[in-house]
């Protein structure tokens, strides 16, 4: 295989009637699906040339995986743009993607401002008219498995975000693997939590196209009121769930499964955040037979590297291993020097090397340069690795995750530099110092500032630049900051502060 179209081709095949896709407004079947991506794509080829960004300005639904593979028939790749960030964050995208069109729905016309006038808007409603199947075969035979499939962005330390560009044949190495490794079937309904710019959602989509399953898209609101996400696993028979940790612990606290008890679930998986062992716990008392898998691994190689199949009952005092690498993919640690760490219990940085890793960031190639690199334990050929940045240590074989070796930080399930929020809080009027924080134990951000702004300004401010789940949790008026010797501020004493209840 070399594009993704093939698992929607293969299924379309296969199960035409089936529902291939679900969400509360609507509903396609494989023959639709593929229908309607193919009258995208046609219309989209008069727009766009191959490797060219097309920008999907909307909420994750039915539609809008119709538009994503119209816009891989068209030889493109997609990027999710989501309505309700800010302006900012919008223009910085924008910019970074420069996208050859705009894919949007009237629905969204209040919105669509953001986007500026210089955008080629097309919007699906007024998407029609027949298959030129000669177009999209000339598009296709041009395709390589290297081509780019689809751009998410992250956090960058500038303020800028990184886009995160990824290929056909790393999603496909990383998905044949998956769907064999936990046994993903025709069989099986996912249900999709995670918004469609988010890596996790790669695990919801592409299992299902390839299997032949049905996605049911759980709408980000529905998380306000869990009752109507349990009445949404239940009334369409999820079996399998790979959630955002937080998503999945907010259900825990909201007493969801205290409401409803959905039957059909035996597949269990989480990533993005370390899994706190209560909410587990509490987890596998609803579930008791249920197949449980940690996943570790960030949105540069492809969703996961690493997994560990839940196989025993886990004490709060415990932590649960990231687990043991993926097939063809290598993992292991370097120290500050690069020299491998294979001992029990020693810290080293997680490194990752396959045919799983991502492309690089679009139009960034200083810090593409920068965090893929050539491995330093091979002097003899090129290979490529990713520094993750996170750190790592093992015990008995398995590989256990020890946290950041910078400022970034995974909140709420979104990979965060927290010089970025830092940055942001700066900016703000009245506001002469910025330091922030991660209080892990809290699943906190938060922000120390010198200045005479009040809490409630800052956040409406810092909600008009960031996504809401970049805004902190926590604030701190000081004096002045602590600094270290070389005049720089002290984060570790700013933290120490805080912790003991000094500020």
């Amino acid at each position: 295989m070399k594009n993704v179209l093939e698992y929607l081709e293969n299924s379309a095949q296969k199960y035409p009637d089936k529902t291939a896709v679900i969400d509360p407004d609507g509903q396609c079947s494989y023959s639709e699906l593929i229908a309607r991506a193919k009258v995208i794509g046609t219309v989209l080829a008069e727009h766009i040339q191959r490797h060219q960004p097309v920008v999907c300005y909307m909420d994750k639904s039915v539609s809008c995986l119709q538009a994503f593979f119209g816009i891989v028939y068209a030889g493109g790749f997609y990027t999710l743009l989501d309505p309700s960030f800010p302006q900012e964050r919008v223009n910085q995208i924008l910019n970074v993607l420069q996208p050859a069109a705009v894919l949007t729905t009237h629905a969204y016309d209040a919105e669509v401002e953001k986007l500026g006038e210089n955008q080629n808007l097309i919007y699906l409603e007024e998407i029609g008219g027949d298959i030129n199947e000669a177009v999209l075969a000339q598009r296709r035979a041009c395709a390589v498995d290297l081509d780019p499939l689809y751009c998410n962005f992250t956090s960058g330390s500038t303020g800028v975000p990184k886009g995160v560009l990824v290929g056909h044949r790393s999603v496909i190495d990383f998905i044949d693997i998956f769907t064999e490794r936990f046994g993903i079937t025709n069989e099986d309904v996912i249900g999709n939590q995670a918004p469609f710019d988010f890596d996790v959602s790669v695990k919801d989509i592409y299992p299902a196209i390839k299997t032949g399953a049905t996605l049911v898209i759980i709408p980000k609101a529905y998380f306000m009121s869990p009752v109507k996400v349990i009445d949404m696993l239940d009334d369409h028979h999820v079996t399998t769930m790979t959630w955002a940790v937080s998503a999945l612990c907010m259900l825990i606290r909201l007493h969801g499964f205290k409401y409803k008890v959905p039957g059909a679930i035996k597949r269990i998986m989480f990533s993005g955040e370390v899994m706190p062992i209560k909410q587990l716990n509490k987890l596998r008392g609803y579930y008791p037979n249920a197949m449980y898998v940690n996943l570790y691994g960030p949105t540069e190689i492809t969703c996961n590297c690493t997994y560990y199949i839940l196989d025993k009952e886990f004490g709060e005092d415990e932590k649960i291993p990231a687990g043991i690498p993926f097939d063809n993919e290598t993992v292991f640690l370097l120290d500050e020097n690069d020299h491998p760490v294979a001992e029990d219990g020693i810290v080293g940085e997680i490194c990752v090397a396959g045919t799983a890793l991502a492309l690089g960031y679009y139009n960034n190639p200083e810090v593409t340069a920068k965090h893929f690199v050539q491995n330093p334990l091979n002097k003899l050929y090129p290979e490529r690795i990713y520094r993750t940045g996170d750190l790592g240590s093992y015990q008995n074989g398995l590989l256990y995750f020890a946290g950041r070796k910078d400022f970034q930080i995974k909140h709420m399930g979104h990979r965060i530099e927290l010089e970025e929020i830092e940055t942001v809080l700066g900016n703000v009027e009245g506001v002469s110092h910025a330091c922030c924080a991660y209080d892990e134990a809290r699943n906190k951000v938060v922000a120390f500032y010198v200045g005479e702004v009040e809490k409630a300004q800052i956040i409406s401010r810092m909600k008009e630049t960031v996504p809401e789940y970049m805004v902190p949790n926590v604030f701190k008026q000081m004096e002045s900051m602590p600094l270290t010797k070389n005049g720089k501020t002290d984060r570790k004493a700013l933290f120490q502060m805080y912790k003991e209840g000094a500020l």
